[in-house]
């Protein structure tokens, strides 16, 4: 008889009456089968956590990756930009006088008064304030005249080389039986100087 013939004729209620052969071959596919659900129970099913957690770490440094691979695409184009504001910026400071400019930056914007042809009621400095890298210098401005006088004279203050900046302004008229046309002026003149590296650590 051949092996289908044994096959057929096996009594599934005695197995211990199967020919040698076929009771190994079905040993062996039981233990097969029992190792198989062992490994798939205490090995595999065990390593799921980790394999989620390693995907799920494989997808944040992917994002890591590609994110760090648009900056360094960039990086070129970030260089010429920080460039360009430190251009910017070193500009600026070349608009703040020094120490030693002060004074005559203070005597333009007196004379831009008087050059717009108002007259001067009061030019007070006051005290210096200090900031991270500059120091503000306030003058307290009181000038008469007329309306168009005012505008020359602000068209000048914008004029300067350095940077002066206007603010509090009053206008109102110059006394009540005075001619309509004289009007009075106050406000505050800001200009600014750079700290130098002695003055900002001294603070």
């Amino acid at each position: 008889m051949s092996i289908v013939d044994d096959l057929r004729t096996l009594d599934t209620s005695d197995p211990g009456r199967w020919p040698l052969p076929i009771r190994i071959g079905a040993v062996g596919i039981v233990f097969v089968a029992v190792v198989a659900i062992g490994f798939y129970l205490f090995v595999i099913k065990e390593e799921f956590p980790l394999l989620e957690r390693a995907e799920s770490e494989e997808v944040d440094l992917r994002g890591q990756f590609e994110d760090r691979q648009r900056k360094a695409a960039n990086f070129d184009a970030y260089r010429a930009q920080l460039a360009e504001i430190e251009r910017d910026f070193g500009a600026m400071l070349r608009q703040l006088p020094g120490r030693t400019e002060v004074p005559s930056l203070l005597v333009d914007i007196s004379q831009t008064g008087l050059g717009a042809g108002l007259e001067e009621q009061l030019w007070q400095p006051t005290l210096e304030v200090q900031k991270d890298f500059y120091a503000e210098l306030p003058i307290k401005l009181r000038y008469t005249g007329s309306y168009h006088e005012f505008g020359s004279f602000v068209s000048g203050i914008a004029a300067l080389p350095r940077i002066v900046t206007l603010h509090d302004i009053t206008i109102r008229r110059a006394s009540s039986d005075g001619s309509p046309d004289e009007l009075t002026l106050d406000a505050t003149a800001k200009t600014y100087r750079y700290l130098d590296e002695e003055a900002t650590e001294g603070r």
